[in-house]
């Protein structure tokens, strides 16, 4: 089936919505008792961050968030995600409570609730406190119960207003790039046996914490985690590569933490694959049979950001059986230099709805452009539009094909500190001159908006 021959319009209930990061928009970072994050510091190492650039101030939501919310009404978005700052509602990471961090989230649920947005929370996305990075971080076994009391921390507060939350996001990033290839914080390069034992102790941190928003909830909660998805794409519709591309999808690499079935099998499935097993060897963690039963909860969704993919295709000669094909010479990328890949839109939702048997929600897709106000006033991103049109429109041919499609969030609502780019690259639907912080929503917005109340048929 083709994009052109699918159904005009998505279900009337998919949950249209955009999304964005505490540390990422926020600023604030030591304003009304927070405490300082791995992030903070990382932003303070020479080289670490394009141009010196930092989250100090980063689009100032902290103090603007009803002017933000008031975007997001205009857009028309039903659901925002947004994430916590963990060292905002506890200084330390465990023990003293920041009254005045629970307020700001208070005041910023309230917002979105009273804009009838619909508010999916996000309890960690990677501004990890200090504090308890001193005492060993993820690669500390009581990592999981230190994030399990701030879960049961924030359900006692907020779920009594909010009813979807997401545990962890991207653990392949803060795990792979912060604690392996040392590019974000807390900027490690450490062999691959203490990356994996990272990694173990942030999915027994996911189950814990699960159980956590679960034995304090106030209604009943829709809970997921938010993993990267690296799809594999086959190089034709034969069944044969097909399956090539599925296998790749799954497997893994041994000198790297960048896979898929490493952090959703256990968590989806109750193992680590056999894959990861065969591969990994003795750099494997040791661990009692019982926390694949803690890491294993009952999920509500299957909560995955897809920005691009590779075509797998076969070759006899490799030990797996099949390689990624090389990118033809003037291939579109993005201001980021990803590929630019609607078909990971199709292939990523179908394979993992396949594996894993649970209603699909891209929770983070959407590109970089150098975007900028042009002497109209206004800033035109047409590659963002294209962006947007080709990636729906796959996701949509993956519903019509059997893939039960929950919802979408672009990223991101608006420019914002992007990690260890700084304030290079802008993924915003909104333009922030980071001077003099003002908001222009981009002509993506308006598109992006008409695709909401057109529920797709625009597409």
């Amino acid at each position: 089936m083709k994009p052109t021959d699918v159904v005009p319009e998505f279900p009337a209930d998919f949950v249209w919505g955009a999304a964005a990061a505490s540390y990422q928009i926020e600023g604030a970072v030591d304003e009304d008792g927070k405490g300082p994050s791995d992030w903070d510091v990382f932003c303070d190492k020479p080289g670490a961050v394009y141009s010196g650039h930092s989250g100090r101030v980063a689009c100032d939501h902290y103090h603007r968030y009803p002017e933000d919310v008031a975007l997001m009404k205009e857009l028309g978005i039903g659901a925002y995600r947004l994430s916590l700052c963990w060292p905002r509602i506890l200084p330390e990471g465990v023990g003293a409570v920041n009254q005045r961090g629970l307020d700001f989230y208070d005041r910023l649920i309230d917002e979105l609730l009273s804009a009838g947005i619909v508010p999916w929370v996000t309890l960690f996305h990677w501004d990890y406190p200090l504090a308890l990075f001193h005492r060993g971080g993820w690669l500390n076994r009581d990592s999981a119960s230190w994030f399990a009391d701030y879960a049961a921390l924030v359900a006692d507060r907020f779920s009594d207003r909010v009813k979807h939350f997401f545990t962890l996001n991207e653990p392949q990033v803060f795990i792979g790039f912060g604690h392996h290839e040392g590019r974000h914080a807390p900027g490690l390069e450490l062999p691959i046996s203490e990356v994996l034992l990272a990694g173990h102790h942030a999915l027994l941190g996911h189950g814990q914490a699960v159980m956590a928003l679960r034995a304090h909830q106030k209604q009943e909660l829709k809970v997921g985690l938010a993993a990267v998805g690296i799809p594999k794409s086959p190089a034709s519709d034969d069944p044969a590569a097909i399956e090539i591309a599925r296998r790749a999808t799954f497997d893994v690499r041994p000198d790297s933490s960048w896979n898929n079935a490493l952090w959703m099998d256990p968590v989806y499935l109750g193992k680590y694959p056999e894959v990861a097993l065969r591969k990994y060897g003795g750099n494997m963690p040791k661990f009692a049979a019982s926390d694949l039963e803690i890491i294993h909860q009952k999920l509500d969704f299957f909560a995955v950001n897809i920005y691009h993919d590779e075509i797998a295709v076969s070759d006899d000669a490799s030990p797996d059986g099949y390689r990624f094909a090389p990118w033809p010479v003037g291939f579109p990328h993005t201001a980021f230099q990803w590929p630019m890949t609607p078909s990971a839109l199709y292939w990523g939702p179908r394979f993992f709805h396949e594996r894993y048997k649970l209603p699909i929600v891209i929770t983070e897709n959407g590109l970089s452009t150098r975007d900028w106000v042009a002497l109209d006033g206004k800033v035109h991103d047409p590659c963002r539009i294209d962006f947007i049109r080709r990636y729906l429109r796959e996701f949509r041919r993956a519903m019509c094909d059997g893939v039960e499609a929950l919802g979408y969030f672009h990223w991101s609502i608006m420019d914002n500190f992007e990690w260890a780019a700084g304030y290079r690259e802008r993924f915003g639907l909104v333009h922030v001159d980071y001077e003099t912080l003002k908001r222009t929503p981009k002509d993506s917005f308006y598109y992006y908006r008409d695709v909401i109340r057109s529920r797709g048929a625009n597409l």
